[in-house]
């Protein structure tokens, strides 16, 4: 077919260019932007460490990239409050502890150490052994992680990709229709 004497030039001569049309397919989008987060929040108020306007900044704020620091000082209350905050919207890795931390933490809280010992088996400071306790004690609330989810582009707790290949299912195809 070719020899070692041919250039790139007779290369190109020989391959040809052709035109066929696409469809345009534009990204496919889940939006939620009309929600009014605050009155959403408003009907987990009794749960939450807040009100629901200082939660609703901290919330968007986080989301925004905002640190939980700077998020609590926009929403005027204290980082561990937007931490708690974060923690019952289901935003992961909020508490402060590692995993053998919260085990002695779990110790603790059944009673099998006292809080003394606790706090010097996990290296934490008050604050921080505070906020974790809170962490083991109050779970996330999924509907106020679903209230506080605004698009599913950008997800303030799970996964966004996951539940945008969960609504989009019907209309995608499966790697074993490729073969």
């Amino acid at each position: 077919m070719y020899d070692d004497e041919m250039g790139l030039a007779d290369i190109a001569d020989e391959l040809a260019v052709t035109t066929t049309t696409q469809d345009e397919r534009g990204v496919a989008t889940v939006d939620d932007t009309d929600v009014n987060l605050d009155a959403r929040l408003r009907e987990y108020a009794a749960e939450l460490p807040c009100t629901p306007e200082a939660a609703a900044t901290v919330l968007e704020r986080h989301s925004a990239g905002d640190s939980v620091g700077d998020a609590a000082e926009a929403a005027v209350v204290a980082p561990v409050t937007a931490a708690k905050v974060l923690h019952r919207a289901g935003v992961e890795g909020v508490t402060p502890l590692a995993p053998t931390a919260r085990r002695v933490l779990r110790d603790w809280l059944d009673g099998r150490l006292s809080r003394a010992d606790a706090l010097e088996l996990t290296g934490a400071d008050d604050a921080e052994f505070a906020l974790a306790a809170y962490v083991e004690t109050h779970d996330p609330i999924p509907e106020l992680a679903d209230a506080t989810r605004r698009d599913a582009a950008r997800s303030l707790g799970g996964d966004a990709l996951v539940q945008k290949r969960e609504e989009l299912a019907d209309t995608m195809s499966a790697s074993t229709d490729l073969f």
